[in-house]
């Protein structure tokens, strides 16, 4: 099963883990399996907010909301279970600074014909 791994951070912890721990997990995960995708992100001050109401376009330099932790980046895995996602997300470097929230994917109800071409193959 799939799993999101949502990486937080406050401001002042954006820098408390060396990239170099975090790539170095991403490459265990590849090698046990475990890894589908990944990213670090840019700080909040780069992100846009972008939302359609009655047809309108509006876009908003920053975050949807303040918050204390600030998402800094996502790891996708694949384990067996939510007890498996729980241990292998416990060992995601900035989880020692940070938080990592663990949200099982969800396939999308639509036939196969809209999926996406690696979910039609693993389904079809």
């Amino acid at each position: 099963m799939k799993y999101l791994c949502l990486v937080y951070l406050s401001p002042e912890q954006w820098n408390s883990i060396p990239d170099a721990d975090c790539a170095q997990y991403g490459q265990g995960l590849r090698d046990s399996g475990h890894w589908i995708t990944g990213s670090a992100l840019q700080p909040t001050h780069a992100a846009t907010t972008v939302r359609v109401r009655n047809g309108q376009v509006s876009v908003v330099d920053g975050p949807f909301a303040e918050t204390k932790e600030q998402l800094a980046g996502f790891y996708m895995i694949e384990a067996r279970d939510l007890n498996e996602a729980i241990s292998l997300a416990s060992k995601i470097p900035p989880a020692r600074t940070g938080s990592v929230e663990v949200r099982p994917a969800r396939e999308l109800d639509v036939p196969i014909e809209l999926r996406a071409p690696d979910e039609a193959r693993r389904t079809g």
